[in-house]
């Protein structure tokens, strides 16, 4: 994950709105023989531009980019020839967030993709015309995206990361047998974190068990979040919250410190400390955003199509016994059997 070094808002609001990156300038740079489009016009024809933010970078978020970027040239958009790609991270701000928002209203591309809840948010309350499609978002219609997962009718439609809790549950209980409190550390301010908490307090409490929260504010706040619960718990409980995912090590640093085992919602949790992750494949779900880009793309309206999950089917689990021993449990045979990837 790459940090950034703290600045003054107002530094970086005018970095959002004028800078770009080698790599984005190398992006924007047009094909051979063609016509750069102004700024804040349409792009020049046989030539599409797309917007992509994301409300930081961490591996998950990366991964929805990466699919993305990759079906769209499997389908015949490459950047460099005909496509225009300008990708800006909030650096986990949602003030950020509002400004990229309005500087890729005032560009007007082809398309927006807005990845993770907050950028999403941001991007929705600065357009009602450019097509936006969201993705990694777990619950779009709390989020006050789009009103239902049926055809919107508006400039938005997208893919969620919303993950069924049962076979999440079943695999903590398979994990921890005597289980009977389950951590969760999460942001306050993030809507997909709070709809997650509210579902496990109602799953896990029809089970008999108890959820105990701890609420992140920033990513700072993690480590001290995690230590609270020492004593408290049986394991760690962790979705794709933004601000969590971004500080795993110092969660992780607390479950060696408290022998308490971090069960995630992400795979590439599994590499920076949690003892396992039954979750969806980003890189698939950003190319099943990227699918739904190119239909856009392609002439239909984002309001004609309707919002979709990942298939439940398709979870994949990760575990690893380094982080078990570390975090002082022993990963049974019947996870290690089942699980995707083992990681030593």
């Amino acid at each position: 994950m790459v940090r950034h070094a703290a600045l003054p808002l107002s530094v970086l609001a005018a970095l959002v709105l004028t800078a770009c990156s080698p790599a984005e300038k190398k992006a924007e740079a047009p094909a051979s023989g063609s016509v750069p489009a102004a700024s804040g016009a349409a792009p020049a024809a046989g030539n599409k531009k797309v917007a992509i933010t994301a409300i930081v970078e961490h591996p998950a978020l990366d991964s929805v980019r990466k699919g993305v970027l990759d079906e769209l040239k499997a389908q015949g958009f490459e950047e460099g020839k005909n496509l225009t790609v300008d990708f800006q991270s909030a650096q986990g701000s949602t003030a950020n967030a509002a400004q990229i928002a309005k500087k890729f209203a005032g560009d007007n591309p082809d398309v927006i993709v807005a990845i993770a809840t907050p950028s999403a948010q941001s991007v929705v309350a600065a357009t009602k015309t450019i097509p936006v499609v969201y993705s990694a978002v777990t619950d779009p219609v709390a989020a006050k995206l789009v009103s239902s997962w049926q055809p919107s009718g508006t400039n938005v439609t997208g893919v969620s990361d919303e993950l069924p809790l049962d076979p999440q549950i079943d695999l903590m209980k398979k994990i921890v047998p005597t289980l009977k409190n389950v951590g969760y550390v999460y942001s306050p301010g993030e809507v997909n974190s709070t709809t997650v908490l509210e579902q496990l307090k109602t799953k896990l409490g029809g089970q008999g068990l108890n959820v105990v929260a701890a609420p992140a504010q920033r990513s700072s706040d993690v480590l001290t979040a995690a230590r609270s619960l020492q004593g408290k718990v049986d394991l760690i409980y962790t979705s794709l919250d933004n601000n969590v995912v971004s500080s795993y090590e110092s969660l992780y640093k607390a479950a060696v410190e408290m022998k308490t085992p971090l069960i995630a919602a992400d795979t590439d949790s599994v590499k920076r400390g949690a003892v396992a992750a039954l979750g969806v494949n980003y890189y698939d779900l950003g190319k099943k955003t990227g699918s739904v880009v190119v239909e856009i793309l392609n002439g239909k309206k984002a309001g004609e199509i309707a919002s979709s999950r990942m298939d439940a089917a398709n979870l994949d689990l990760f575990v690893s016994k380094k982080n078990a021993a570390a975090e002082g449990i022993t990963l049974p045979e019947e996870v290690l059997k089942t699980a995707k990837e083992v990681q030593e």
